[in-house]
C-alpha cells in the first residue's frame, strides 16, 4: 500500500514537510509506503477549463510544463491522497490550489473512492478556512476524508518549529493512524471504486 503525500510549500524541508513526514512516520510503522512530492517553486498551471483532458481519456492534462502530471502518474500507483499546505491569508497556497482543481479535472478517475486528508500549517491564524478549502475537492471525488482528533493543523513560523507544537504533531500522529486502519481494512489486493453513481441529474439554478 502507497500514500502520495503534496508537500504544498515552496521550502522543501519547513513545517508543511515536518507535518507530513510525523504522519509519515506513523504510516511506515505500520509497514505503509509514503511518498513526499514537493511541488517546488516553479509555477504551476490553473485550469483553463479547455476539456483537452477529456479527450480520450488519458487522465492527464494537455499541459505537461508542470508537476500536474507527474502526480497524477504517482496517483495512478497510489491507494491514497495527503494535502499539506502553509496558510497565506487563511487561504492554502495558490500552487496546492491550482494543482488539485487540475489533478481532479484531468485524472479525476484516478482519485475516486481513495482516502484522502488535508493537512494546514499556519503561523497563526487561518488555518481551518485554508484546511475547508482543501478537504471540499475530495468530497466531489467520492473520497473518504480521514480525520483526527482535531482539525488536521500544527502551528510554527521557522523551519522545524512545528515539531514544537506537540498537539499538532499528536493530531498528525493520530491521522496517520486513522489512515493507516482504514486502508487495512479496505484493502483487498483491488484498488476499490466507490458504489456505481445514479445518472447525473444536473440543475441549473438560472433557468
Amino acid at each position: 500500500m502507497k500514500v502520495l503525500m503534496i508537500n504544498g510549500s515552496p521550502h522543501k524541508n519547513g513545517n508543511t514537510y515536518t507535518a507530513l513526514r510525523e504522519i509519515c512516520s506513523v504510516l511506515e510503522r505500520d509497514g505503509i509506503y509514503s511518498d513526499i512530492i514537493h511541488i517546488g517553486t516553479r509555477p504551476v498551471r490553473s485550469c483553463i477549463a479547455c476539456g483537452q483532458c477529456r479527450m480520450g481519456g488519458t487522465n492527464r492534462c494537455i499541459f505537461d510544463d508542470d508537476i500536474c502530471n507527474q502526480v497524477a502518474r504517482e496517483m495512478e500507483r497510489a491507494d491514497a491522497l495527503v494535502v499539506g499546505s502553509p496558510v497565506y491569508y487563511g487561504q492554502p497556497n495558490g500552487a496546492v490550489v491550482s494543482l488539485i482543481q487540475r489533478l481532479f479535472f484531468s485524472a479525476g478517475a484516478l482519485c475516486q473512492g481513495k482516502p484522502a486528508a488535508a493537512v494546514a500549517v499556519c503561523r497563526r491564524g487561518g488555518a481551518t478556512s485554508a484546511f475547508q478549502t482543501m478537504c471540499m475537492p475530495f468530497m466531489m471525488m467520492n473520497m473518504t476524508v480521514v480525520g483526527s482528533q482535531y482539525w488536521n493543523i500544527a502551528y510554527g513560523r521557522e523551519p522545524g518549529q512545528a515539531a514544537l507544537d506537540t498537539e499538532g504533531m499528536q493530531t498528525m500522529r493520530t491521522l496517520g493512524r486513522n489512515l493507516a486502519w482504514l486502508l487495512k481494512k479496505t484493502h483487498v489486493g483491488a484498488r476499490h471504486l466507490p458504489p456505481e453513481p445514479e445518472p447525473w441529474l444536473p440543475m441549473n439554478f438560472i433557468r
